[in-house]
């Protein structure tokens, strides 16, 4: 594993600590378990897959449009699940 990926798993871990600290005072973020396990799945696959693009691209301009590939598929299967733009089965409610 290597420093970068190891870097992008703890900020991942980081970015789940902020609805957890929100739901500590706050009763608008109600996330369940499966919520946190869900969103670590993604953060987790996000990293690797950012590891990977910053890996094995050959120069500055294609490391770019990857990782912003990647980032937007997050978001993209991150708002599906949150509230269903295209209407999927993961859909949220």
């Amino acid at each position: 594993m290597t420093n970068r990926l190891k870097a992008l798993l703890i900020g991942s871990g980081g970015l789940l600590l902020v609805p957890f600290i929100a739901s500590q005072f706050s009763d608008e973020v109600n996330w369940s378990g499966f919520d946190y396990l869900v969103m670590a799945i993604l953060f987790g696959t996000t990293s690797v897959a950012l590891d990977f693009v910053l890996t094995k691209a050959k120069n500055k301009q294609s490391r770019w449009a990857w990782g912003i590939a990647v980032v937007l598929a997050l978001v993209i299967v991150w708002v599906e699940i949150a509230v269903g733009v295209f209407g999927s089965p993961l859909a949220g409610n």
